[in-house]
């Protein structure tokens, strides 16, 4: 497949991801969600209808923890419980783990016992609230083979997705799971991997010194409400921790 990249949805499922799949679909465009355990439970239609229509659904942890801030055992709990929520409610295990943050450490990479996918596209959508803005980083950093991240808790987000949508097909992009994009590559269980360009190689480890700001949003943001879509405003989750060791390379 030619100019193949992958969309990618953290933090939910949520009130806004129904209206996503719905443009997706209008697209024809797969994309991958990774999705927090402590809300499958309440989300297993929307789930279910991911899996259905041919999405791909990845582990984001349980409740959004920094794990580099756990113990193996308690990694291995947030990425377990996960793992079981999900397969309860779709029928099929997560392929790939996406650590909040993006945060790793040599515990975490020893402890997880799937690949790790960061991104190399960050619209920072969590921070804008805008959808133009959102439209215009996915449209101006995508390059073939890349991982965009969003967050479809966002309304601005959702509202940005058919404008991202429509810019990258003209430029011939094609929309697919994360499998799809790396498939035929090897990837190996606690390695981390921010694109599908070769040299195909995982991303390499930071230099030593100051670590890198985090680039994907606190989990402590609420799930905003445009003005063109009326859901409720969900509570926000709580505080989020501070710190990294690690951050993905661009």
């Amino acid at each position: 497949m030619d100019k193949c990249i992958a969309l990618t949805f953290d933090d939910g499922p949520g009130a806004y991801t129904d209206l996503l799949l719905d443009t997706l679909n209008e697209h024809e465009a797969a994309a991958t969600f990774y999705v927090l355990g402590s809300k499958v439970a309440d989300n297993t239609g929307t789930l279910q209808r991911m899996s259905a229509e041919g999405h791909e659904i990845g582990n984001h942890t349980w409740d959004h923890q920094d794990l580099t801030e756990l113990s193996s055992q308690e990694i291995q709990s947030e990425l377990q419980r996960t793992d079981q929520a999900i397969t309860r409610a779709t029928g099929e295990e997560p392929g790939t783990v996406r650590p909040p943050y993006g945060a790793l450490d040599q515990t975490v990479r020893q402890s997880v016992n799937q690949p790790m996918l960061l991104w190399d596209v960050d619209t920072r959508d969590w921070e804008s609230l805008d959808s133009a803005q959102v439209t215009d980083a996915a449209v101006q950093e995508a390059a073939e083979g890349s991982v965009l991240l969003f967050h479809d808790i966002h309304a601005s987000t959702v509202e940005a997705i058919p404008g991202v949508l429509q810019e990258l097909e003209k430029d011939g992009y094609e929309f697919v799971t994360v499998e799809q994009l790396f498939d035929g590559h090897s990837m190996e269980s606690g390695s981390a991997y921010s694109n599908a360009r070769g040299p195909f190689t995982e991303d390499p480890a930071p230099q030593t010194g100051a670590p890198a700001p985090r680039t994907e949003e606190p989990t402590a943001q609420a799930e905003d409400t445009a003005p063109n879509l009326q859901e409720p405003r969900p509570r926000p989750e709580g505080p989020a921790p501070q710190t990294q060791t690690e951050a993905p390379v661009r």
